[in-house]
């Protein structure tokens, strides 16, 4: 009768354990999917004339992308194109910039390289950030990046929110990770703040929206957050 009592027992942990391995996933898509659904900002409007940015995605992780130099700020003094593979691109008039965890950026060039420890701290905020920051050169609306109009005033409160993040050294200048870009056009930047499944790449392009004064979702931790809005 024990034994048998015990393996009961077993059997009802193990489907407890299985019920939260499932039940726990589900509960973050259904609050990402339902304050994703639920606008911050509601009035805004995409003004006629304005200043225009892209919102880019590769179907995982999104970026911001804005002009390199403008009258409101130079993207050119963060990310230099002297930090790059191919310096050239430094020429590009744009820039692309995203926020993730340091040893996931630094250490899956491809979901193949993706392990378990890597996953986990970043999932559960180990670790310090980086800035990712890609040059480019004339973009232009597709199925991976939305155009966005903004206004002088929402532009600047998108890029002191997005300045704030480069972590500084003691003469004021961004800290790059040299020799460590995925291609000859982009670098990664030393950041501040943390990372984890609240703060995802994606949740901090949502944020740095939000704050903008754009209309975005109130939680946008997936990237089917940001961009469904968009379209």
């Amino acid at each position: 009768m024990a034994r048998r009592w015990t393996a009961r027992r077993a059997v009802r942990v193990a489907l407890k354990v299985l019920l939260g391995i499932v039940a726990v996933p589900l509960a973050y898509f259904l609050f990402a999917l339902i304050l994703g659904a639920i606008p911050a900002n509601v009035s805004w409007r995409e003004p006629s004339q304005g200043i225009t940015i892209f919102v880019r995605t590769n179907g995982v992780h999104t970026w911001i992308v804005m002009p390199k130099t403008n009258r409101y700020v130079d993207w050119a003094t963060y990310a230099p194109g002297a930090h790059l593979r191919d310096p050239r691109w430094g020429n590009g008039n744009y820039v692309a910039i995203g926020y993730g965890n340091r040893e996931f950026y630094l250490n899956t060039p491809t979901w193949g390289d993706l392990s378990l420890r890597t996953a986990a701290a970043a999932l559960f905020g180990r670790g310090p950030t980086l800035l990712h920051v890609e040059h480019d050169h004339n973009p232009h609306p597709d199925r991976w990046q939305r155009a966005i109009k903004v206004t002088p005033a929402q532009y600047q409160r998108l890029t002191a929110f997005i300045r704030g993040r480069f972590r500084l050294d003691a003469q004021g200048r961004t800290i790059p990770v040299l020799g460590r870009g995925y291609n000859t056009n982009d670098m990664f930047y030393e950041a501040n703040g943390g990372y984890s499944f609240i703060l995802t790449c994606n949740e901090w392009t949502g944020r740095a929206l939000r704050t903008a004064g754009i209309r975005m979702g109130l939680w946008t931790p997936l990237e089917q957050s940001i961009m469904w809005r968009l379209d």
